[in-house]
């Protein structure tokens, strides 16, 4: 499968956002990752639906909006009508609803993901691997950047590309929070296609060569 490069601009700079876009496209991003927090979910409070609005006319990249937020169902329409081509929900923000979610967002024409913590076993994703166009494992406590890297993911990331497999779909498998160029390629290996990445980006002093490398 190709892989992906989502660098989050959650490590950026929150006043040059129209730039910022540009900038990752120009050095081969594949997505922007747009990290939603709502102060409830997680302590953070990031931005909203407006700012994925206006980060819409500045690039051609798939905005992939991460919706870190205590009522996912309530925010789908305003992030699908805001520009967002991927919207990912969490599990455990609404557990008895996340098929339900997942064909709201998918009812809006955008791609719909779902995302686990990592405290939250691999098999809670397996019911959206059914229906999702891609998964996301988070391999850092969700709310902070500059964070390092889980261990423990690799075996879910494989966990979760088995079950996609036996199933008979090959859907994306994000990982998100501390992957770096030093062990992206077990990343890679165990089954995830697209990354995530902040602060190994942002603090790059050759982007292009960044994105690059972390393609393994």
């Amino acid at each position: 499968m190709k892989i992906k490069i989502a660098p989050s601009i959650l490590a950026s700079d929150f006043a040059k956002f129209g730039e910022t876009v540009q900038l990752l496209e120009k050095n081969g991003a594949d997505y922007i990752h747009c990290d939603v927090m709502d102060g409830n979910f997680v302590p953070p409070i990031t931005f909203g639906a407006q700012a994925v609005k206006a980060l819409r006319p500045h690039t051609k990249l798939p905005l992939d909006c991460h919706l870190m937020v205590t009522k996912p169902a309530v925010r789908i329409q305003e992030f699908a009508e805001a520009g967002a081509d991927i919207i990912t929900v969490h599990v455990e923000a609404d557990r008895e609803n996340v098929l339900e979610n997942l064909e709201k967002i998918k009812s809006y024409g955008v791609k719909a993901s779902a995302v686990i913590n990592p405290a939250t076993r691999a098999e809670e994703l397996f019911p959206a691997c059914e229906i999702a166009d891609m998964v996301l494992i988070m391999s850092v406590v969700p709310g902070w950047g500059g964070q390092k890297f889980i261990p423990e993911t690799l075996q879910k990331i494989q966990a979760v590309r088995n079950f996609c497999t036996k199933i008979g779909r090959d859907i994306d498998i994000e990982v998100d929070g501390g992957v770096t160029e030093e062990n992206v390629k077990d990343v890679i290996s165990a089954g995830a296609n697209v990354i995530v990445a902040g602060s190994t980006v942002f603090r790059s002093p050759n982007m292009a060569e960044t994105i690059r490398r972390l393609r393994g």
